[in-house]
């Protein structure tokens, strides 16, 4: 009895988690291998499971195998095909719902809803998607460069090597060392380049 308390909460009616991929069917028109798509039921519990397949438009598909059995810790595909591909139908949403039960009991103990829509063409899909790709990358783009802008002040504040005034500054002077002083006459140097003691005194103290 004791055993039967501990299993029982598992097998309420509708609660028990069923396992099933993909959880979405998407059918292109322009593309016939997407016509048959498979789903794949788990059953990672120590019973064996029976299960059943509904449509809301069961005219539209056909469900190789739409009732059958899953071992315990096994899994089973069950194979559905778009059967009526028109312009009319782009769009629909139509839902499959897998229904699982245990073997020896007829009640659903759990189900699990799948949507299936037929969409015209791949193509248009998948540049829909790079489009999406592409603005999400521009976006991140954008964001990472206002980041860097905003960091770089702080970065060339904190720089610890020289600006650009300073070493101007730094090769004026050492120019200005370099000057004859007033008073050599003998010197290639125009008279008016000549500095005074003082101006040198001033040059030497700045590079100092």
């Amino acid at each position: 009895p004791m055993q039967q308390q501990k299993r029982q909460p598992e097998l309420v009616e509708g609660n028990l988690p069923v396992f099933v991929f993909p959880t979405e069917l998407i059918f292109y028109a322009d593309d016939q291998s997407t016509h048959k798509q498979v789903l794949t039921l788990y059953n990672p519990y120590e019973f064996a499971l029976k299960f059943k397949v509904l449509c809301t438009t069961p005219n539209k598909y056909a469900v190789v195998d739409a009732t059958g059995a899953v071992k315990p810790q096994c899994c089973v595909d069950i194979v559905i095909r778009h059967r009526d591909v028109r312009a009319a139908y782009y769009g629909v949403i139509d839902k499959f719902r897998l229904q699982v039960s245990e073997q020896s009991q007829r009640k659903a103990l759990g189900k699990k809803e799948i949507i299936a829509t037929l969409l015209p063409s791949a193509k248009e899909q998948q540049q829909q998607k790079e489009e999406e790709e592409k603005r999400i990358k521009e976006h991140l783009a954008e964001s990472v460069f206002f980041e860097q802008t905003l960091c770089q002040p702080e970065i060339r504040t904190a720089s610890s090597g020289p600006s650009l005034l300073t070493v101007f500054l730094g090769v004026v002077c050492v120019a200005a060392l370099m000057l004859p002083t007033l008073g050599e006459m003998e010197s290639l140097v125009p008279l008016y380049l000549h500095l005074s003691v003082n101006q040198k005194l001033v040059a030497a103290y700045v590079l100092g």
